[in-house]
């Protein structure tokens, strides 16, 4: 049994597509299909089968994508034996954070010379719902996502999910607002305010969605966001209030909002690391990952929220 075929099943167990896996490992349609056909021939049983327009596995195939994380997963523990006895710590490991973990997490990161020493690590930020972080594992060694609510959706996953902090989420208010003299808001404070929120679906928005259920009244939203620094910009300008994390707001002096906890829920966000397992294994990729584990650590240090 070739590994390599073993991959081309994993990968299309994961990325749903003949052409995806395509593009992912850098062939055509064509040579994935025949590579594909040829396993089915060694291996005399069906892997594939026609689904709309395209292609999804049979319950052999996806018996064998799940063997193929295993086999993946044995070879990268091998290799970090190796790694590990040769002290080596060479290798490109890709990293995708959400924007404002970048903001926490990346200067702590990247002033861990010694531990990164050797290794080229390659950033990129992505903004994305709760449930598409999983899938951004197929091309990035580590990803740090987010989620509000329990049990995120990579639950029930062969991810490698690490946990990094979590942290507060607040009100967030102009300073000359009259709830910035509070030194906490509860729901029934905001009602009846307009609020900068984000797109649906992502975390935050489901927790405003929350606060106007306990307020006992449907929250009004006047413009949707993704980037909390044009949330901030908004809410100190006085178009509305909002919801962002309080850590990566302390980050941000001087930006005209103020943040008060907010009573009657526990809002906040964890911070994980996803990861595929076997790429988990790795000793370069444990490096980072005890890097991030460190920064988060120095964050968190002295609140007790």
């Amino acid at each position: 049994m070739d590994v390599s075929h073993l991959s081309l099943l994993r990968e299309l167990a994961e990325r749903g597509s003949i052409t995806a896996v395509a593009e992912a490992t850098h062939r055509t349609p064509s040579a994935v299909s025949q590579q594909l056909k040829t396993m089915q021939r060694e291996l005399g049983a069906p892997l594939v089968e026609r689904h709309g327009r395209g292609v999804r596995l049979t319950s052999a195939g996806n018996t064998l994508a799940a063997a193929a994380v295993d086999v993946a997963t044995a070879l990268s523990t091998a290799q970090a034996v190796w790694d590990e006895f040769r002290g080596s710590n060479s290798g490109t490991v890709d990293l995708v954070l959400f924007p404002s973990a970048g903001q926490l997490l990346l200067p702590r990161l990247l002033a861990k010379e010694d531990l990164l020493s050797g290794i080229e690590l390659r950033c990129d930020d992505r903004d994305v719902r709760t449930e598409a972080f999983a899938a951004l594992t197929a091309d990035a060694d580590i990803v740090v996502a987010h989620h509000v609510f329990e049990p995120p959706p990579w639950t029930g996953s062969r991810l490698t999910a690490v946990p990094l902090l979590r942290e507060p989420l607040d009100i967030a208010l102009p300073e000359d607002h009259p709830l910035a003299a509070k030194t906490t808001c509860s729901p029934r404070d905001v009602r009846g305010e307009r609020w900068i929120g984000v797109p649906e679906g992502f975390p935050f928005d489901h927790l405003v969605k929350q606060i106007g259920d306990l307020a006992g009244q449907p929250v009004t939203v006047v413009q949707r966001l993704r980037d909390n620094r044009i949330i901030e910009a908004l809410v100190a300008a006085g178009h509305g209030i909002s919801v962002l994390p309080r850590y990566a707001q302390a980050a941000t002096p001087g930006s005209g909002v103020v943040l008060r906890p907010i009573t009657g829920l526990k809002a906040g966000r964890r911070m994980v690391a996803l990861m595929r397992p076997d790429r988990a294994e790795r000793r370069a990729v444990r490096q980072v990952l005890r890097g991030l584990t460190e920064a988060a650590a120095e964050i968190t240090a002295g609140d007790s929220s």
